[in-house]
């Protein structure tokens, strides 16, 4: 809140004043109750006056009330505003190891739904946490200022309120805490259901899905009535605790009226202020719940904005490269108990194709990881055109490479913008030559609207195929000096596939070009095959070269063949 320190300085003074106006109506009233003796008695010019002013007083009461509604929904608007902004931006700078072992679906739950219940508790403590305080202390000096003893009286029955407020809010904290936790896996939940719904109804996992889910929604459930008991316990306490003050206030004063120590005004302005002094703690007590839910939420999202950033990266910017890249003695693991990539090295000249292959878990994808600085190495380093990338920038280093992955990503949004995703700046002649060179442009004519056409979010309203040729589209356009193709064609049938293979080898003329394979006889071209097993290097060299040799290659390839044959037999 500290950025919007000025308007919660204002709004303290606003309800300060309002508060302040408000609790010296009483004392006119009094005032005008004493005015009224008797039959007869009654000083009608003094009343009126007191009237006047008393509705003045309110009046401007009122437009104080306005004023520090409106500077506590702006603190309040602005924090929640900047905090979720604040957790955005964290997500972009957190180490990807955090994004790949974080529920995704929690991470949505927590930019949205629990920064919702941080910006009620914020508007509901606001508007009545000042307030309250400031009527308590208000109401208090004005009692003292009439009458001490009946005063004291009013303040030791408060430890009874203040001690039904701790034991609500600390029950209800730790049920609000659970429920917020519950809500995050069922975010979670929801959201890998959705994303891989072909995947559970083809396996038929509808009912354990059901079965989790309510195992969830029953969890949340609980904790949920556990925390509206607890909070529902506050109104009736509170008025109990507010009944005994009031009664006891009551009698006292008209004991001391009777012996001549209070006036009838005294003891109604009295009356009033032991009313307006137990109620705030009534709605300060009502707020915890809002605020408990609101202290829940605030440890999930800070838990995230507490997070470690991506080591800080040096300033320098790496040039456009020439398409060399040197690996010397890499070494990575995910998990410090399980290794990996063990003194990894590799040279390799500007223009080279080198395709990686292997049985899965080798450590293919995990050497495109650390070519982009997705992660960083644990020892040894990778230099790209003689520089280390460790001594650039990482925006710098992801400029040299145009990446097309297995898995095709696009956005809700037109073909075109899909497109020019990485140059938005890109001329509609640039888009549409891109989409030709990786035969896009057919079937984006055929689109309802051609390339303004909206596709849904991941591109859901067109074929996986499709996708992938706007992804390989995308690439073109940005025209990089090294590529990285992960299984780039593998959801594209076999004649289109021939066709892009070849919009490839075009593109890849005088670049780098790293080749994640499965299907051997896509990379039968590559100038270097590394033969990976294990985190390590194996077997080097060409196509034929390794088939001549008879090792792990050779058994690969023949293992594919032998299934390729048997599936057209």
């Amino acid at each position: 809140m500290r950025p919007h320190l000025l308007f919660l300085v204002l709004a303290l003074l606003t309800a300060a004043a309002s508060v302040g106006l408000t609790l010296y109506g009483p004392v006119l009233i009094g005032r005008a109750i004493d005015m009224i003796v008797g039959p007869g008695q009654v000083k009608f010019t003094g009343v009126l006056y007191i009237l006047l002013w008393l509705a003045g007083v309110y009046l401007l009461a009122a437009v104080f009330q306005w004023a520090m509604t409106l500077c506590t929904n702006r603190v309040a608007f602005f924090t929640v505003r900047d905090l979720r902004r604040s957790l955005f931006d964290k997500l972009q700078k957190v180490p990807l190891r955090f994004i790949d072992q974080s529920a995704h679906g929690d991470l949505i739950t927590r930019m949205v739904s629990d920064i919702d219940l941080i910006s009620d508790g914020l508007l509901q403590g606001f508007a009545q946490l000042f307030t309250g305080v400031i009527t308590i202390v208000g109401t208090l000096l004005f009692m003292l200022s009439i009458n001490v003893k009946i005063a004291l009286v009013v303040v030791l029955i408060t430890p009874l309120s203040l001690f039904v407020a701790s034991f609500i809010a600390r029950h209800s904290h730790d049920q609000f805490r659970r429920q917020s936790a519950a809500r995050g896996d069922m975010g979670a939940l929801v959201e890998e259901m959705v994303a891989g719904q072909k995947v559970v109804r083809a396996f038929r996992y509808e009912s354990r899905a059901q079965d989790t889910f309510d195992g969830i929604n029953q969890q949340l459930y609980q904790c949920g009535v556990r925390a509206q008991f607890y909070s529902s316990m506050t109104n009736p306490c509170t008025r109990f605790v507010n009944g005994l003050v009031y009664a006891g206030v009551g009698i006292i004063g008209a004991v001391a009226a009777i012996a001549g120590h209070l006036t009838v005004g005294q003891i109604s302005a009295f009356l009033t202020y032991a009313n307006q002094y137990t109620k705030p703690f009534n709605e300060i007590s009502g707020v915890v719940t809002e605020l408990q839910s609101a202290f829940a939420s605030a440890r999930r999202v800070f838990a995230v904005l507490d997070e470690p950033d991506e080591p800080t990266e040096a300033p320098a910017v790496l040039p456009r490269s020439d398409g060399s890249v040197g690996l010397e003695q890499v070494s990575f693991r995910y998990s410090p108990q399980k290794p990996l990539i063990e003194d990894f090295s590799l040279a390799v000249q500007p223009g080279q194709r080198i395709a990686i292959v292997g049985p899965t878990g080798c450590g293919k994808t995990t050497i495109i990881n650390l070519l982009m600085r997705f992660y960083d190495v644990n020892s040894g380093r990778i230099c790209i055109s003689g520089t280390d990338i460790q001594d650039v920038t990482r925006q710098s280093v992801r400029q040299q490479y145009g990446m097309v992955l297995q898995d095709s990503w696009l956005f809700s949004g037109t073909v075109r913008q899909n497109i020019a995703y990485a140059r938005p700046d890109a001329t509609d002649e640039e888009i549409v030559a891109a989409a030709k060179f990786a035969h896009a442009h057919s079937f984006i004519k055929r689109l309802p609207q051609g390339y303004d056409t909206v596709i849904g979010e991941d591109g859901g309203s067109i074929s996986q195929g499709q996708r992938q040729l706007l992804c390989i589209a995308r690439i073109l356009l940005v025209s990089p000096p090294m590529l990285i193709l992960d299984e780039a064609t593998s959801n594209i049938d076999t004649r289109t596939e021939q066709r892009i293979q070849r919009a490839l080898a075009k593109l890849m003329e005088g670049r780098t070009s790293f080749v994640v394979a499965h299907r051997l006889s896509t990379i039968k071209e590559a100038d270097n095959i590394l033969v990976m097993r294990d985190g390590h290097i194996v077997e080097q060299g060409r196509h034929q070269q390794l088939l001549d040799a008879g090792g792990f290659y050779a058994k690969l390839y023949a293992s594919q063949f032998e299934v390729q044959e048997t599936a057209v037999q």
